[in-house]
């Protein structure tokens, strides 16, 4: 198994930036294919951007391509999420996820294919 655990979030003015962490505790993180999804208030939970084990291939959501980046460091079992642009439709809840693959070209959008979640942490983007 694997802990998730999200840092980074916040409050920031519309065409900021962050940067989410996710930390992965317990069994080799380069095992893991993530992804990152958020959840606004009412809202259905919806998908982000995905990343392989190694990290050489990714996908994004028509949403935020261009303007966010998904990324790891599997030296030090922590998965990334940069946020530029950011607007105030990005306002939700950010989560990570972890599937446990043998696949290197492994990707998914689909949240159900993930086995663990982090607790998420809250981006707001407002003035």
């Amino acid at each position: 198994q694997v802990q998730l655990v999200e840092s980074g979030g916040g409050l920031v003015q519309p065409g900021g930036s962050l940067r989410l962490s996710c930390v992965a505790f317990g069994r080799a993180f380069s095992n893991y294919a993530m992804g990152w999804f958020r959840q606004a208030p009412g809202k259905e939970r919806e998908f982000v951007a995905a990343l392989t084990r190694s990290g050489e291939i990714t996908y994004y959501a028509d949403s935020v391509k261009g303007r966010f980046t998904i990324s790891r460091d599997n030296a030090k079992n922590t998965g990334y999420l940069q946020m530029n642009s950011l607007k105030p439709e990005d306002t939700a809840v950010y989560s990570c996820a972890a599937r446990l693959v043998w696949a290197t070209t492994y990707y998914t959008t689909r949240d159900k294919e993930y086995d663990y979640w982090g607790q998420g942490t809250q981006v707001t983007v407002s003035s």
